[in-house]
């Protein structure tokens, strides 16, 4: 189920919401091209590769895949590294603590020479003439972590902020009830569990309330479209208790 989010003939943004098949945790994969050169966000692991590669066909070349960007380096973002690698001459963007890790999911020798690190304050991306905006989200959930705005789109790709736990079909939409969402779909627990702290969360809404985000799109679930549903959801991130703010002696407990 792919969802054009923008196309404006020079630019597009893709999103794959139902490449996940059998026991996985549903995840999205994402692809931007600009004039015919892309590059793929996320793209997952093994339950995705042979899928997305057919997929990304209809929007760009795969040999025309110029980055393969990792928010971080979980299997459900980056374990297909490998297939990309033999098949493209994309380099792979990810945060420098990782970099040494990405090997353990490839061929002996395939990440030589293929290896972008993103600095701790991110970076700018030129993708054939466009230009894409890696930011910092660190702890959010791991140290090392980041996400990508693209100004021509406005359309934010959050990575696990604003994940929620919902099938393929309901990925592909956005929200309309927020509380519904909230408390119905995983998304408080999600974060609460996932996210590392408040300090994080405030931190990263005062970032990114300078950016113009018409859509925030996450790695899991359903997006917040238009200016009212992002503002609604950056407020309730940004006050959010999570992590180590919720933590007690009785989470560190041995058993009798």
């Amino acid at each position: 189920m792919a969802v054009v989010l923008y196309d404006d003939g020079t630019h597009k943004c893709v999103v794959f919401t139902d490449l996940v098949t059998g026991e996985g945790v549903q995840a999205n994969q994402f692809a931007i091209s600009h004039n015919g050169e892309g590059v793929l966000l996320d793209p997952g692991g093994n339950l995705t590769y042979k899928h997305l590669l057919a997929e990304i066909s209809d929007y760009f070349l795969p040999s025309r895949t110029r980055y393969i960007f990792a928010s971080h380096p979980d299997p459900d973002i980056i374990a297909s590294v490998n297939g990309w690698l033999l098949i493209t001459d994309a380099e792979v963007l990810i945060a420098e603590e990782w970099e040494r890790f990405i090997p353990h999911f490839c061929l002996k020798g395939a990440t030589v020479g293929r290896m972008v690190t993103i600095p701790p304050q991110g970076m700018k991306l030129d993708l054939n003439g466009g230009e894409l905006q890696i930011i910092p989200a660190h702890f959010l959930h791991p140290v090392g972590n980041f996400h990508i705005y693209d100004p021509i789109s406005k359309i934010l790709f959050s990575g696990d902020v604003g994940a929620s736990i919902v099938d393929a079909e309901e990925a592909a939409q956005t929200v309309t009830d927020f509380d519904h969402h909230l408390h119905h779909n995983s998304m408080l627990g999600f974060h609460q569990r996932y996210m590392s702290g408040n300090k994080a969360c405030r931190y990263w809404v005062n970032m990114v309330r300078q950016l113009d985000i018409e859509w925030i799109v996450p790695q899991h679930g359903a997006s917040f479209k238009g200016k009212e549903m992002v503002n609604r959801f950056l407020d309730w991130f940004e006050e959010l208790e999570c992590g180590i703010d919720l933590i007690t002696q009785d989470d560190f407990r041995l058993l009798k």
